[in-house]
């Protein structure tokens, strides 16, 4: 690479990192002004101590945690059996996966409206627990195009088919193969898919405002539309996790390179 060459490069990131990084920045110099004529994080102690904060986040954390129990036991079993035993389907499972990209969240969930209405043949919106239930379905139609190729990336770095025949020939049932032998393998992808599944949830909206469930989305939303500074340490926050995130994402990424390295 000549000199012109690595300039033009050395500019480039500097441009993309001050695209990125000066609203960043201009949003959490705003949210240290509460306290008129001084900074200070008053903004952020007013928001930890607020109950709602509390039972949103909370609400979210443990939505987010069950999406991913029912993300991983439906997307391993199945990337699993399509890479093992139907390779020809895998076109059209990717295609079925990529349908929650394509159709807007507010239409998927007006759909489980319709379908799942008081009065219809199952009506999971009749009360709160089924209704959480309904979006957590929700969240893993919403993250399953994550999910499903962070799965199948990490089926592809493993030879799937030796380690299934080596453990039948040993006497393993399907259920030890699966979480015995195929998931510890690929943890380090299952946790990519996790993250993101994390992400997704913790910063989604429309679902469950439809639903009318007490998440963080909705939350951040109410805020910022009746309050100043409240907004911009709430947006800080949102930004530190989801880039946590994508940290903790790059960090297991790291370790299993290491490992196959090793």
């Amino acid at each position: 690479m000549n000199k012109q060459s690595r300039l033009g490069a050395w500019v480039a990131i500097i441009i993309g990192t001050l695209y990125f990084a000066l609203p960043l920045l201009s949003t959490f110099e705003f949210s240290m002004r509460m306290k008129r004529g001084e900074y200070s994080f008053e903004a952020y102690r007013v928001v930890f101590g607020d109950a709602r904060f509390q039972e949103s986040f909370l609400y979210s954390t443990v939505q987010a945690l069950a999406t991913i129990l029912v993300g991983v036991l439906i997307v391993v079993p199945t990337a699993y059996w399509i890479r093992l035993r139907l390779p020809r389907l895998r076109p059209v499972v990717e295609f079925i996966t990529l349908m929650p990209l394509v159709i807007p969240a507010i239409v998927i969930v007006f759909g489980y409206l319709r379908l799942y209405n008081s009065s219809s043949w199952l009506p999971l919106t009749a009360n709160a627990r089924t209704t959480d239930l309904l979006l957590t379905f929700s969240y893993v139609t919403l993250a399953l195009p994550y999910m499903y190729r962070a799965v199948d990336t990490g089926l592809r770095s493993i030879d799937v088919r030796t380690l299934t025949e080596a453990a039948e020939n040993l006497g393993a049932g399907m259920g030890t193969i699966l979480f015995r032998i195929i998931l510890p393998n690929i943890k380090s992808a299952v946790l990519s898919g996790a993250f993101l599944t994390f992400a997704i949830v913790i910063g989604e909206f429309t679902m469950a405002s439809l639903l009318n469930r007490p998440a963080f989305g909705p939350y951040l939303q109410n805020v910022g539309a009746n309050r100043a500074y409240e907004p911009s340490a709430l947006a800080v926050i949102a930004f530190v996790v989801t880039w946590a995130c994508m940290g903790l994402i790059n960090i297991f990424g790291r370790q299993k390179q290491t490992k196959h390295a090793a």
